[in-house]
């Protein structure tokens, strides 16, 4: 078959030729009879089916100079179109200065008077060459060079005139795609808003009836919305509005696909005017269907424009009423299910229910459809602690729903925010006004006139504590947003002192019930939190959530960990829960009383225990004011008849746990001696503690409570003793007595020894058969009996080291204090057990030598348990088995010079020690504290 004959149009060089020569002489020129077409004609043609479309075409078009004669065509046909008529009410600006300034265009019918002065007078020849001449630009314009240089050369400007004055559909939709390539790039995008094109995009995509000129409408639209300043001109333009009526109208799925990925973009940080729009539009019911769409891509881009909306409060409640709840989270439950995304796609999800939390209408959808168990669920993933304080703040929403805050307490929401109220900070995005509930829009009157039910709120806020003042609190009050009241005037000041506010507590506190009158509340990132946790706590009994050891952890820690004076709402709380006779049970049961003395009054915190932590400075003074104004509360409800009934009835029919616990708070929160004498001396208290010392440990710093527990109980029996020093050791060696058995050891001794002891070592020590006599019955037996050594001269010693038979020859010769018992003993540090201490002191038993016994053990506690002794030690020398020294130990860890931490350490060192035998360790603590041996007046906190 012949190939087919080549025609000038095959050419790129004649196609441009005929377009320059258009663009210069203008769109005139007779037809070719063969092909009834003009040249340009079959240039343009030949361009948009051939050179265009051809691999590499669209750049030679540009780089041989195609688009200045393209451009200057457009302009040329743009100029001999028909001029649109001003007569009909809905007609288009005549200018394009004209349309850029007008307002939103109408949203309902076409606009004949345009159609008829334009569509109908236009030649056919004009029609196809713009036609043409479009489509040409579209394609090139989908190149990112050839888009720099249409906007370098002006062309934007003859689009926004065709896209005026030519309303036929194939012309507008060419020239709507145009535009739409052209936006792709940010400047080109401003330009096109700066020519006034939005306008008579919205005039077009309101008038137009063919669905693929729409869908060019709308993805022009789309690519129109690139910033937010854009977003915000299109809506207020009135883009939205058209796309929403589209929506609920049209079957078409490519048509739908297109609108919702433009409302998509128009809704990204949706303003009040694009929310307005698209709700009379009626497109919240149609996006609501759409969310369960089979396509993936509808049905994602419904829901996200859902979750875009919920940013305005004004229209939350109608997409609650189409369903929006529901749908939201359901997408969101499923996205944290098995086969869950990551994070970045639950995100705007959790934004937009916690934003649906603020009006009452949805938050009862959301409580119906499971909204609080995800709520929770999202608090308790370590995974979205970035969200963690957005979701508390929504939660804040339900503070006055009694059925909610029950389910609320059920799941476990009081150690959630316990545990909050120091976290890390999360996502605290700021919201807009807009955002804020519409359950009390903003009033346009300069005046806003307060209903009775807001004076009624006011009122329970303001005795409730949540409102300082009637200035507080307006009709648009939400609790999310509480805020800050402003600072008092110079004159109302109080202190000149304009450093941090102090933690003493407002005299509020130490009588519940009435109103606080603090001047300030705080209102930070732990406020929702507080807030929760305050109408927690002004429950009945709030011991079940609130008195635990979570709870109680996370508000000491951060009352005393606050960058700052900590809010007044956290002192409030732990006042009220102290003075509610309904939590005391539970401050026993749950070691609450022992914590608040820790952590308050002592300073130490349960990361301090057993290794101390650096901390920063603190403001222990007023944390200790806090902590003792604490347990007075607790003690007025302790000696109480109800307190001294619940104490009794813990103590004596409580099971083995509460007994223990029992025991131990009593000391903290009973002064009256009539009471503690007869819980814990008589019936028994004191030793159900005692005993419970080597159990398994009940709570992480039961050792430290109990340590404390017993050095206040021993304050309590002997309250005037005053601190003792250790009782002096004959062998100090600052004051040395006489050595008697020295002269024995020279060269000459007097008087001469006439008896040698033999030691296995081969040491010969050499002395007096009288003294060794008289000093032992032992040693009497021994040498003046009928045993064989009462006639020998050298007389063997078995199994004796010299340095433990060193003391003993001093002691047989009436050495009493000079310094040779604490030969012997080893330097602190080093171990007893197995050392020749220990062969001293079993040496003495058994050479029937209590005086050198006592005095060995005297001497083992002037080394190992002095004043600069460590904790460790204590064990040590309890590992000895000698009750005198296990009471000199059990002194030394009650001692009013130790600090609180030494003297738990030092009882953790005893426990060990003891092991299964508790008997020695239980009767030397009782005898001491009993004994009334060390009193004193506090503890010392310096470690």
């Amino acid at each position: 078959m012949a190939a087919a004959k080549p025609t000038p149009t095959d050419s790129l060089s004649f196609c441009l030729t005929q377009l320059t020569a258009a663009a210069v002489e203008g769109l005139g020129g007779g037809k070719d009879t063969a092909t009834n077409e003009t040249p340009l004609g079959r240039a343009l043609l030949a361009l948009r089916t051939r050179h265009v479309k051809a691999a590499g075409g669209i750049e030679r078009f540009r780089t041989r100079g195609g688009l200045l004669p393209l451009l200057a065509l457009l302009r040329r046909a743009s100029a001999a179109v028909p001029a649109p008529s001003q007569a009909g009410p809905g007609s288009a600006p005549s200018s394009v200065e004209s349309a850029a300034s007008a307002g939103p265009a109408p949203s309902s019918g076409p606009t004949p008077s345009v159609a008829s002065s334009s569509t109908a007078s236009l030649p056919a020849r004009l029609r196809k060459t713009l036609d043409l001449a479009l489509s040409i630009l579209a394609d090139c314009c989908t190149e990112g060079a050839c888009r720099a240089e249409v906007r370098r050369l002006g062309g934007i400007l003859p689009l926004v005139t065709i896209l005026q004055c030519v309303k036929i559909d194939s012309i507008q939709n060419r020239t709507a795609r145009a535009l739409g390539n052209l936006a792709m790039e940010s400047e080109s995008c401003r330009a096109i808003h700066s020519a006034g094109a939005v306008p008579l995009l919205v005039e077009s995509l309101v008038a137009c009836q063919d669905s693929q000129c729409l869908q060019t409408m709308v993805r022009t639209i789309r690519n129109l919305a690139d910033s937010p300043q854009h977003r915000l001109a299109l809506a207020q333009q009135g883009a939205v509005r058209p796309l929403a009526e589209l929506l609920a109208a049209t079957p078409d799925p490519a048509l739908t696909l297109a609108l919702v990925r433009a409302l998509l973009e128009l809704s990204r940080g949706c303003s009040r005017a694009c929310a307005e729009q698209l709700s009379l539009g009626g497109g919240l019911s149609p996006l609501v269907s759409l969310a369960s769409h089979p396509k993936k891509a509808v049905r994602e881009a419904a829901i996200l424009i859902l979750a875009n909306l919920c940013a305005q409060g004004l229209v939350r409640p109608a997409l609650g009423n189409a369903g929006g709840v529901e749908v939201l989270l359901g997408e969101l439950q499923r996205r944290r299910g098995p086969s869950a995304a990551g994070p970045a796609s639950q995100q705007p999800l959790v934004r937009a229910v916690c934003l649906l939390c603020r009006e009452a209408i949805n938050r009862a959808r959301l409580r119906d459809a499971g909204g609080l168990e995800l709520l929770m669920s999202l608090l308790r993933d370590p995974r979205a602690s970035a969200w963690h304080p957005r979701v508390v703040a929504a939660l804040v929403g339900f503070l006055y729903d009694t059925g909610a805050l029950g389910r609320l307490q059920a799941l476990g929401l009081v150690p959630l925010l316990a545990g909050q109220l120091c976290g890390e900070a999360g996502d605290d995005e700021e919201e807009g006004r807009e955002a804020a509930s519409w359950d009390f829009p903003e009033e346009q009157t300069p005046e806003r006139v307060e209903a009775g039910s807001f004076r009624s709120l006011r009122s329970w806020l303001i005795s409730e504590g949540y409102a300082t003042g009637p200035g507080d609190t307006s009709p648009d009050w939400s609790p999310e947003r509480c805020p800050l009241p402003p600072p008092p005037e110079p004159a109302e000041r109080t202190s000149p002192d304009p450093g941090p506010a102090s933690l003493r507590p407002p005299r509020a506190l130490r009588t519940p019930g009435r109103s606080l009158a603090a001047p300030e509340e705080p209102w930070g990132r732990e406020g929702p939190a507080l807030l929760l946790l305050s109408r927690f706590s002004q429950a009945p009994d709030p011991s079940g959530a609130l008195v635990t050891g979570p709870a109680l952890c996370g508000l000491l820690a951060y009352v005393t960990g606050a960058p700052g004076p900590p809010s007044p709402r956290a002192l409030r709380i732990l006042a009220r829960l102290t003075c509610n006779p309904a939590c005391l049970e539970a401050f026993v049961r749950s070691y609450g009383a022992a914590l608040l003395r820790s952590w308050l009054v002592l300073g130490v915190a349960p990361d301090d225990w057993p290794t101390l932590r650096a901390r920063p400075p603190s403001r222990h003074s007023q944390h200790r004011e806090l902590g003792e104004m604490l347990l007075q509360n607790l003690t007025v409800q302790a000696e109480s008849p109800f307190g001294v009934g619940a104490l009794t009835h813990l103590l004596l029919s409580g099971s083995p746990e509460d007994r223990v616990a029992c025991a131990l708070t009593l000391p903290f929160i009973c002064r009256k001696p009539s009471l503690w004498r007869r819980l814990l001396l008589d019936q028994g208290g004191l030793r159900v503690l005692l005993s419970a010392l080597t159990l398994p440990a009940p709570h992480p710093l039961f050792l430290f409570f109990a340590a404390d527990s017993l050095f206040c109980l021993q304050s309590l029996v002997s309250p005037t003793a005053t601190p003792a020093s250790p009782p002096a050791v004959p062998g100090d060696p600052e004051v040395p007595s006489p050595c008697l058995y020295e002269p024995l050891l020279g060269p000459a001794p007097t008087p001469a020894p006439d008896l040698h002891f033999l030691l296995d070592s081969g040491l010969r020590l050499p002395a007096q058969r009288a003294a060794s006599s008289t000093a032992s019955p032992f040693f009497r037996a021994l040498l003046d009996g009928s045993f064989a050594e009462a006639q020998m001269d050298l007389v063997p010693l078995r199994g004796l080291s010299p340095s433990a038979a060193w003391p003993i020859l001093h002691h047989l010769h009436g050495c009493r204090g000079c310094g040779a018992s604490l030969g012997p003993i080893p330097p602190p540090g080093q171990p007893l057990l197995g050392s020749e201490a220990e062969e001293a002191l079993e040496a003495a038993g058994r050479f029937l030598l209590p005086g050198l016994e006592e005095e060995l053990e005297e001497a083992v506690g002037h080394v190992h348990l002095g004043p600069q002794s460590g904790p460790a030690s204590v064990g040590e020398v309890f590992r000895l088995g000698r009750p005198r020294l296990a009471a000199h130990c059990a002194r030394w860890t009650l001692g009013p010079e130790q600090c609180p931490r030494k003297r738990a350490l030092a009882l953790l060192g005893l426990v060990e020690a003891a092991g299964k035998e508790t008997g020695p360790l239980t009767e030397a603590l009782l005898a001491v504290v009993m004994g009334g041996e060390s009193g004193g007046k506090g503890p010392s906190v310096d470690c």
